[in-house]
């Protein structure tokens, strides 16, 4: 039977063999180890809770979690997309805003959400898609690998788009 517990003993090994923490959030935390183990309960494999499985082992490999777009996620952003695992500055980030809001903001001091929107609001995304496979996404920079077929930052271009200057 599968239990809750496993699963956050997998996690937590898995998360020191890689040199990477858990989300600080205990019920964000715990919400991630019920999908986790939902989805085991379901399909007989633990696929990732961020993601949709098909329920077909070998077309779901790459969202078994830990998945195969963990690792390259953490470096770019500090954490997994579902933020089960965060790198140790993330992790050390996240404490210290997570503690920050049990404390009630004074007036001099914005609020950790309105310094968030405010680094949200500059942030130009793009679209970029990978040459090698025609996987687009939408963000400030193309990714360091592609998810899909494992090609190198070098080989996304820009998708720009054009007016149309019809006369």
């Amino acid at each position: 039977m599968i239990t809750i517990e496993k699963v956050r003993q997998r996690a937590e090994a898995d998360a020191k063999t890689y040199g990477y923490y858990l989300n600080p959030d205990p019920d964000f935390l715990n919400e991630l180890f019920e999908g986790i183990k939902r989805n085991e309960e379901r399909y007989g494999y633990p696929s990732c809770p961020c993601r949709v499985a098909s329920g077909k082992f070998e077309l779901d490999r790459d969202i078994i979690c830990p998945c195969d777009y963990r690792d390259p996620d953490v470096l770019e952003f500090g954490c997994c997309y579902c933020a089960l695992y965060v790198r140790k500055d993330s992790y050390e980030k996240q404490t210290r805003a997570f503690a920050a809001t049990t404390e009630a903001p004074t007036e001099k001091t914005p609020s950790t959400t309105t310094i968030a929107a405010q680094e949200v609001s500059k942030v130009k995304k793009k679209l970029w898609y990978c040459k090698q496979c025609g996987y687009v996404v939408f963000r400030e920079e193309p990714p360091y690998i592609c998810p899909i077929c494992k090609a190198k930052r070098e080989l996304f271009a820009e998708i720009t788009m054009h007016a149309d200057v019809r006369g």
